[in-house]
């Protein structure tokens, strides 16, 4: 009776986001006394995975299940689940698992608790530990059906490396045509940056920085610390970024382990599409804006003087420890 976990990969390779979910799966195995089984989608680098606890990898290699489709990816994961005789099944907190896990629910009549935290409470009766309310509070909620699905929010549990021996083998499920009714026609990303979804660091701006030209300074914080770019919504409403970087709770949610705010005055929409992030910096020339309230650490000064000499600071620090 294994615990089976879906790894997300992207180009053939697998997201930081699947070491984490595998280090999850692993402990909800030793707590079961069971072992961990992992399926992939055209993954390169599945081997990787058994330092992280899982014995076994199915890895999808059908063409046509090279880009993300939701429907297609639950009846491989609900076939393989039928297979290995799942009781568990461990995904993300992605945009593509939260469009994957109800349709996976569905298919095998499980239930799905999403934005989980921690390793389960107890396993008989099976509860875990969730956010609730955009992040300012805690459910503690228990699985009654035989099949199980746990989405782990990002950065919540961690990545943790448990030595085993993972054998990869080839897995193609019984699929038709009419699961790829939904097709992607066009996927636009961005090349050569970190995403928000993958990012341990976002800096983003706001309105407080007057205007599209000023974003360098952002774009060069963030190349410093190797973190993603992100924006408020009044930012991405008047273009002055794309809207992939509009980050809050009508946006991308962020739990990066470090978020900087800057010229961003905190509305409520905003403080709760972040508030999972760990440790929250705030730089902003008004003291009472909002942000400072929900902020591990703030700094009150106009950011057009404090991010330039936080970039020197960090150059220097980064050449020190060269």
């Amino acid at each position: 009776m294994s615990v089976l976990v879906y790894t997300e990969s992207e180009n053939g390779k697998l997201k930081k986001s699947a070491y984490e979910v595998a280090s999850y799966a692993k402990a909800v195995a030793d707590q079961l006394g069971s072992s961990v089984t992992a399926i992939s989608f055209n993954t390169e680098n599945n081997d990787q995975l058994g330092t992280y606890g899982v014995s076994k990898v199915l890895n999808v290699t059908d063409d046509k299940l090279a880009t993300f489709n939701a429907l297609a990816y639950a009846n491989s994961i609900a076939q393989a689940a039928k297979s290995e005789n799942t009781q568990v099944i461990v995904v993300s907190s992605s945009t593509n698992s939260k469009f994957l896990a109800p349709i996976l629910a569905a298919k095998l009549k499980a239930g799905y608790v999403p934005n989980v935290v921690a390793a389960p409470e107890s396993t008989s009766p099976f509860s875990v530990k969730r956010t609730a309310f955009s992040n300012k509070g805690f459910a503690h909620t228990e699985i009654t059906t035989d099949i199980k699905i746990v989405g782990v929010s990002n950065n919540a549990f961690g990545i943790m490396e448990n030595q085993t021996t993972a054998t990869v083998e080839s897995y193609n499920a019984d699929l038709s045509d009419a699961d790829f009714a939904v097709k992607s026609i066009e996927i636009d990303k961005v090349a050569g940056q970190v995403t928000i979804a993958d990012a341990d660091i976002v800096v983003s701006g706001g309105r407080g920085l007057k205007g599209p030209e000023n974003w360098g300074m952002i774009e060069e914080l963030a190349e410093i610390l190797g973190a993603a770019t992100a924006c408020s919504k009044p930012v991405s409403d008047m273009g002055w970024r794309p809207h992939g970087e509009h980050v809050g709770q009508t946006g991308k949610p962020v739990a990066s382990n470090l978020y900087i705010a800057i010229g961003i005055s905190g509305a409520i929409q905003h403080l709760a599409g972040v508030s999972a992030s760990k440790t929250k910096v705030v730089i902003n020339s008004d003291p009472e804006a909002p942000f400072f309230k929900a902020a591990d650490y703030g700094i009150v000064g106009d950011a057009f003087e404090v991010v330039p000499q936080l970039i020197e600071k960090l150059k220097q620090f980064k050449a020190q420890n060269a």
